[in-house]
């Protein structure tokens, strides 16, 4: 059967016949002489489900209701296959996690467990064969334990009373070792390295690595900045739940320096309410910048230092916070930690604290501008 990316515009266009969507496998449309019918391919007897005529079906509604139906489709554990569960997995589970977390699993088990594994009956999948693929990764010690991670998740899954594509968990009883936790940080010397490496930077990328340095956020928070999120006025930046770790929005002030980088990105003239959107044909929407992995080896042929990543900015800040005097609880704050407020203040003590970060905000930037960009100074006493 032909397949096609069924957008609204090629739903209009395609020709008579079966066409069936790229991107939500079983999914797909009949397009006859007088109508044109939503369909899905239910079951491995792949029996044809009607889910309505186009256009008074959209698109959108005819594909949500394809992935409800594929999720809910019983499958034997004898024939099911690691591919097919996989397939149903992205919809039931997956689909409901964050943005990140989505691309995060589906990277583990797509990369490292489904080019051996998708015709493997889920019956079949034994703990010697997922160790064959997971042992390879023991020179990158945190690859391994997330891969490990995410495949006991999918296999718990499977053997739900309600998926029973299982009866026993192959990864159960497995041991997960714990990576080692980084304790590294930029030296004054590294800081002002990678500072002025990313102004030569080309591209966006070097606004963001400055901002990073400025603001102490995660990449992931930091590269998916939109305009909205900034208040000129306040000189403040808020993070909404979905974008951040522990689901919480996150009001926080920001300096001259990084408020200079972020305003001029919102004053540009662009279609996207994104600051750093991502490069190429955009896709059911903006994405936010991508390609961490190809702009971080070109940063590190230009600044030259001892190995890093861009997370270890986000230690340097916090740690240089404690140099400063700041105090712990602001300083925690400031980097958005559910340790720095306990369920009893988070009920009775409403204050935002938002007069003492921004005072640890100001001293943080003097210390970038006297360690970065004046003549290097020294806290040592």
């Amino acid at each position: 059967m032909p397949t096609a990316r069924l957008t609204d515009l090629t739903v209009r266009s395609l020709p008579a016949g079966t066409h069936f969507d790229e991107t939500t496998p079983a999914f797909g449309i009949r397009v006859g002489k007088h109508r044109r019918t939503w369909i899905v391919m239910r079951g491995q007897e792949r029996r044809r489900i009607r889910i309505g005529h186009y256009p008074a079906v959209s698109l959108a509604d005819a594909r949500k209701e394809a992935k409800r139906l594929l999720a809910a489709t019983p499958l034997s554990g004898q024939r099911v296959t690691f591919g097919e569960a996989y397939e149903i997995f992205k919809t039931d589970y997956i689909a409901r996690r964050k943005a990140r977390t989505q691309r995060d699993y589906r990277r583990m088990i797509e990369t490292h467990f489904l080019p051996t594994l998708k015709p493997k009956r889920m019956d079949a999948v034994t703990p010697f064969m997922l160790s064959a693929i997971t042992d390879p990764l023991i020179d990158t010690p945190s690859e391994q334990a997330h891969a490990l991670a995410v495949c006991r998740i999918f296999f718990r899954w499977a053997i739900r009373p309600q998926r029973r594509y299982i009866t026993v968990n192959p990864l159960e009883g497995m041991q997960i070792a714990k990576s080692k936790k980084r304790k590294r940080i930029l030296t004054d010397e590294e800081l002002r390295t990678v500072w002025h490496a990313a102004g030569q930077t080309e591209g966006e990328f070097g606004e963001i690595v400055r901002l990073l340095i400025l603001m102490g956020q995660r990449r992931s928070e930091t590269g998916a900045l939109a305009k909205l999120h900034y208040s000129h006025n306040q000189q403040t930046v808020t993070l909404p739940g979905e974008l951040t770790k522990n689901n919480r929005v996150h009001t926080f002030p920001v300096g001259p320096m990084a408020s200079a980088i972020i305003h001029k990105k919102v004053q540009e003239n662009r279609d996207s309410p994104l600051l750093f959107p991502a490069r190429g044909p955009v896709r059911e929407g903006d994405r936010p910048f991508s390609g961490w992995s190809k702009c971080k080896k070109a940063l590190d042929k230009t600044a030259n230092i001892a190995p890093w990543t861009l997370h270890d900015l986000r230690r340097t800040f916090r740690t240089n916070l404690g140099r400063l005097k700041v105090r712990p609880d602001i300083a925690e704050r400031l980097v958005n930690h559910i340790s720095a407020r306990t369920d009893m203040e988070d009920t009775y003590d409403l204050w935002t604290y938002l007069p003492e970060m921004r005072e640890a905000m100001e001293k943080w930037e003097a210390f970038v501008q006297g360690v970065c960009i004046d003549v290097p100074t020294s806290l040592a006493a």
